[in-house]
C-alpha cells in the first residue's frame, strides 16, 4: 500500500516537473511580451485569456511565411459595449505588431482571419479593444521559424506585374472556425496581390536584401459606412488575405489600400456569388 502511494506521488511530482520544464523551454514565455506590451499599449491593463475572444492558429506551422490565424470576438447578449479594435502581435518577430484593425458600426461580435509570418518560435496574440477602452487578449504558441526572411513565392518581375490587384469573394459560414453569433452576417475574403517584402529577404541573384515594401494601409467601406480599416506591417504574409464578417446592406463595397512606397490600390468590388 505504501509503495503504491509513493509511486502515485512520484508520478505526480514527475508530471508537475515535466509541465514546468516544458513551460520554461518556451522562448519568450514572459520576457518578450512584458518588454513589448508597454510599447504597444502603455500601462493599460489587459485581460488575459479573456472569454470574449478566441484565437486559433496551428501549434506547428507548415509554412512559416503563411501561418493562418483566426479570431472571433463575441460580447455577451445585452452587453452595451461594441468591438472597436483588434491588434495581432507575433512576439518574436522583428516587427511584432502584424496589424491593427479598427471597426466601424455597432459590432458586438466579429470573425476575422488572415495569414502571418512567424520568424521564430513565438506566442501569437490577438488583443481586442471594446468601446469602453478595455483590452481582452487570447494567445497561441506557434512553432515556426524563418517566416520573415523566407523568399517570396514569385520573382520580383512577376510580383510587380500584378501588384495591387484586388479580389473579393464570399466565404461560407463556419470556415473561420466554429459558427458563432457572427454567422448571422456574411463573410468575405479580400486578397491584394503584393509581395509584401519584409526587408529581410535576399535576392537569389544579387545576394542583396530586397528593400521593404508592404501593404500598410487598407480601408474597406460599404457605401459610406466603414467596415474596417487596417494598419499593417511586415508580419503580414505575401499577397495579404483578410477574411471578415460584415452586415450586408446591398451597397457596393469599396476598398482603398496603399503600400509603403505610396502606391495606391482601389476599386468598387461586388462579392462574387
Amino acid at each position: 500500500m505504501h509503495r503504491r502511494i509513493r509511486l502515485v506521488l512520484a508520478v505526480a511530482l514527475f508530471s508537475a516537473l515535466a509541465v514546468t520544464a516544458a513551460a520554461a523551454q518556451e522562448p519568450g514565455a514572459d520576457a518578450t511580451w512584458n518588454a513589448l506590451k508597454p510599447d504597444v499599449f502603455g500601462e493599460r491593463a489587459i485581460e488575459e485569456s479573456s472569454p470574449l475572444i478566441r484565437l486559433a492558429a496551428p501549434k506547428r506551422a507548415e509554412d512559416a511565411a503563411m501561418v493562418p490565424v483566426e479570431v472571433e470576438v463575441m460580447l455577451p447578449e445585452g452587453d452595451p459595449r461594441t468591438v472597436s479594435k483588434l491588434t495581432l502581435i507575433v512576439d518574436e518577430n522583428p516587427a511584432p505588431v502584424a496589424a491593427t484593425f479598427t471597426f466601424g458600426g455597432e459590432r458586438h461580435d466579429l470573425a476575422l482571419g488572415t495569414r502571418l509570418r512567424v520568424n521564430s518560435y513565438s506566442f501569437v496574440r490577438a488583443i481586442a479593444e471594446t468601446s469602453d477602452g478595455t483590452l481582452h487578449m487570447a494567445e497561441r504558441y506557434v512553432k515556426a521559424s524563418g517566416g520573415c526572411s523566407a523568399p517570396a513565392m514569385k520573382d520580383e518581375e512577376a510580383a510587380l506585374k500584378n501588384l495591387g490587384q484586388l479580389k473579393l469573394k464570399s466565404v461560407n459560414a463556419g470556415e473561420l472556425g466554429d459558427p458563432t453569433k457572427a454567422s448571422r452576417v456574411s463573410q468575405l475574403q479580400l486578397m491584394i496581390r503584393h509581395p509584401n517584402y519584409s526587408g529581410l529577404q535576399m535576392d537569389p541573384l544579387t545576394r542583396a536584401y530586397i528593400p521593404a515594401k508592404f501593404v500598410d494601409d487598407i480601408e474597406v467601406k460599404q457605401g459610406d459606412e466603414l467596415i474596417f480599416s487596417m494598419t499593417g506591417g511586415i508580419s503580414l504574409s505575401e499577397d495579404p488575405a483578410i477574411r471578415f464578417t460584415y452586415q450586408p446592406t446591398g451597397q457596393e463595397i469599396r476598398v482603398d489600400a496603399a503600400d509603403t512606397d505610396g502606391s495606391r490600390f482601389n476599386g468598387e468590388l461586388k462579392p462574387a456569388g
